[in-house]
């Protein structure tokens, strides 16, 4: 007896079809916001602003200092107190650079605010709307830094200070954390660890061994 001809079950091809159908499309769809939530965003513009550093800078001396920061860290906070001045006045006299680079590893200290990324962030919209109130604005950041653990400031109150250093203009910005993603994608992009981090010349210094020395004798 002749065997019975098979038959093409087209149901299960079509399902099967359909199934690889879908899960490519989740795929590309979880592609796609993994590539948004690491995306930089928008990148804030400025003549202060060094396009390819991220750093704010300010000066034109030959010797760059490029310190990176958290608003919501206390030894910045300290380092700022001891050395912001001389370096600051330095790079207004043209003896150094200073470059400023705004980051964020805190946010876990600031009770789900994201502090450190919108003080951050904010940083960035004064550069950008009111360069002239930058320097300005960055010292009443820390003149008015919270404390660890705590849900730092709004953003009413980061918009405060910068209205108080003359950048009201940058309200909205704030408001609606413009460069948050730019902070992050940054801080990622220059490995920081940890907070104050500091370089001379694109030297990083190993602050636990006494490399600030390096940067001292710049000051003078």
């Amino acid at each position: 007896m002749a065997a019975a001809k098979s038959k093409t079950n087209w149901f299960a091809i079509w399902v099967s079809v359909v199934v690889v159908v879908v899960l490519v499309g989740l795929g590309a769809v979880v592609v796609i916001l993994n590539n948004q939530a690491t995306a930089p965003g928008p990148a804030p513009e400025s003549a202060l602003i060094n396009e390819e550093t991220g750093a704010i800078s300010f000066g034109e001396g030959k010797d760059e200092v490029d310190t990176y920061v958290d608003f919501m860290c206390p030894i910045c906070g300290d380092f700022e107190a001891q050395y912001g001045e001389s370096l600051q006045t330095a790079a207004a006299n043209g003896d150094i650079t200073l470059n400023v680079h705004p980051v964020s590893i805190l946010d876990r200290l600031s009770q789900n605010t994201k502090f450190s990324t919108r003080a951050a962030g904010s940083m960035y919209c004064v550069a950008e709307e009111a360069p002239d109130a930058a320097l300005d604005y960055f010292n009443l950041l820390f003149q008015n830094q919270p404390a660890e653990n705590s849900a730092g400031l709004s953003d009413d109150e980061l918009a405060a200070l910068a209205e108080q250093a003359g950048a009201g203009a940058a309200a909205d910005c704030i408001a609606d954390g413009t460069y948050m993603s730019f902070v992050g994608a940054q801080t990622q992009a220059h490995e920081i660890q940890g907070t104050p981090t500091v370089e001379v010349n694109g030297k990083r210094l190993d602050l636990t061994a006494g490399e600030i020395t390096e940067m001292e004798k710049l000051l003078g």
